[in-house]
């Protein structure tokens, strides 16, 4: 806990903070003024933005370290939020939500390896949980709080206010230290996804995201009316279970090695989604997110962990953009790929096969566990 990590949760809690307030408002936004087209265009423009934001964020950080990207990275992200009431026009708000998502996506990215650098590495699956909960705290806060807030004042003080969360944040950024010369050539995204070392931890991780996309998206649908309690406490547990999964696989990490982590993180996560097909029983339902949630909480510790472990930090960037592109697009091939599988096969059975799926990633996950052992 030293200070440049302090004033770096300043910065992390102000981007989750601006990002989340405004995540589900501006679709609400854009749907009052344009329909419910346009409501899907803002999100998605934002989330592809974000993408491409977090994969140019690697060559970034190489240019200019890491301090001026996120200073600009943040004022993409809070000042385009000034203006957004400016006009109810969908071509307006998707301009607005492309510019945000670019400076979300680099904050991520160029933030991350940030905070890999001034993590000890012994302490680094610690460390990297005690970073996730800084960032989750918020997001759970403010994503109900500003659809509560435009509800009760109108949009343009939550708006105001995600600006603000972003822009104050700015200060902290200048008093962490930049990235400092690095000897070794940096790495590039498409050099990182050609490197089996990477690439195998990057497969392992979005084959859990994918079913946290799914889970997150269908458990409301998937789950009898009659029981929309059961998501709400279901979800809860879900996202619980992860946040102290990935503490504790980060304390085993940092004494045992996260390699040892992963597949059974991985068998977990299989296990309680193939669980979560028994739709009709509230304690499967909840059980099974709640192993879901403890797999994927030691899976997002140890693949994390275990890329920055296997390069310098000059790497650092290109490992944060990675495992952010397996977070990202895992969540979203899921929810577009269960919702065309549900709709032939049913809830259950689309659950059980999105279990069988996610097992497939065994075998680059004990191909890693192999070649991890050789090279020790």
């Amino acid at each position: 806990m030293t200070r440049p990590l302090l004033l770096r949760f300043v910065s992390v809690i102000g981007a989750s903070t601006s990002f989340y307030l405004l995540l589900s408002v501006v679709p609400r936004y854009a749907e009052a003024y344009g329909g419910g087209h346009a409501a899907g265009l803002a999100s998605g423009a934002l989330l592809l933005a974000t993408v491409g934001g977090g994969l140019a964020a690697p060559r970034l950080v190489a240019r200019f370290g890491y301090r001026p990207p996120l200073v600009a990275a943040l004022v993409l992200l809070g000042a385009p939020a000034l203006v957004l009431t400016v006009s109810g026009s969908t071509v307006w708000i998707t301009a607005v939500c492309v510019v945000r998502g670019l400076g979300f996506g680099v904050t991520v990215v160029a933030g991350g390896a940030l905070t890999a650098s001034l993590i000890p590495p012994e302490r680094r699956g610690e460390g990297l949980a005690l970073v996730g909960v800084v960032s989750g705290v918020p997001s759970l806060a403010a994503l109900p709080l500003g659809v509560w807030w435009a509800a009760h004042a109108g949009y343009g003080p939550v708006c105001a206010a995600g600006a603000v969360a972003a822009l104050a944040a700015i200060v902290s950024v200048l008093g962490v230290p930049d990235r400092e010369s690095a000897s070794e050539r940096s790495i590039g995204v498409l050099a990182g996804f050609r490197t089996a070392a990477l690439l195998r931890p990057v497969v392992v991780f979005s084959a859990t995201a994918l079913a946290a996309g799914i889970i997150v998206t269908f458990l409301p649908l998937a789950v009898p009316s009659a029981s929309a309690g059961v998501v709400a406490v279901a979800l809860f547990v879900q996202a619980a279970a992860a946040t102290v999964a990935r503490w504790a696989a980060g304390r085993h990490g940092d004494r045992h090695g996260p390699a040892s982590l992963v597949v059974p993180g991985l068998v977990v996560s299989a296990a309680g989604t193939l669980l979560t097909a028994l739709t009709h029983s509230p304690v499967a339902v909840v059980v099974g997110v709640a192993l879901f949630g403890v797999g994927f909480g030691a899976t997002q510790n140890a693949t994390l962990s275990l890329m920055y472990a296997r390069v310098p930090e000059s790497g650092y960037s290109t490992v944060s953009a990675l495992w952010n592109v397996a977070y990202d697009a895992g969540m979203a091939v899921g929810a577009v790929g269960f919702g065309i599988l549900a709709a032939r096969t049913g809830y259950p059975w689309a659950f059980a096969l999105t279990a069988a799926l996610m097992l497939t990633a065994l075998v680059p996950a004990w191909r890693d566990r192999l070649a991890d052992g050789a090279r020790r």
